[in-house]
């Protein structure tokens, strides 16, 4: 399982951007974080055209397979959500990974029982203004 934002394992974060332009406020090398929708399409073009590794939040099955076809490193999604997105990564061999956020670690082991890829807490997530 893979850990981001844990209090004692050492993870890298996300920046949470809104703009082109935020990532210009991002350490060089560092992976960001957008919310699906279709105002973001911009922004996540050019996270793919210039090989930047992103996570994208998404809310429904539907915008779970776009995540996937945008060709995105992560998908975060909530705890409601998480048995069936990682069933279907699996069934249709996503290459990104299932993030499932959370607040605290009482969820983790649930989470492991599901077999999801990996945890991120809202700890993990920095937003960058513009």
């Amino acid at each position: 399982m893979l850990f981001f934002g844990h209090r004692f394992l050492e993870s890298s974060s996300f920046y949470h951007i809104n703009s082109i332009e935020a990532i210009t406020n991002t350490p060089p090398s560092s992976s960001v974080f957008v919310e699906f929708s279709e105002q973001n399409l911009d922004i996540i073009n050019h996270l793919n055209k210039n090989d930047i590794r992103y996570a994208l939040s998404i809310s429904n099955i539907k915008e779970l397979m776009y995540a996937s076809s945008l060709e995105c490193d992560f998908i975060v999604v909530d705890k409601a959500l998480a048995k069936t997105a990682q069933n279907i990564a699996e069934s249709y061999l996503f290459d990104a990974k299932i993030l499932v956020s959370i607040e605290n670690e009482g969820e983790i082991e649930e989470l492991a029982l599901l077999g999801v890829d990996g945890v991120i807490f809202s700890n993990a997530i920095i937003k960058v203004n513009s």
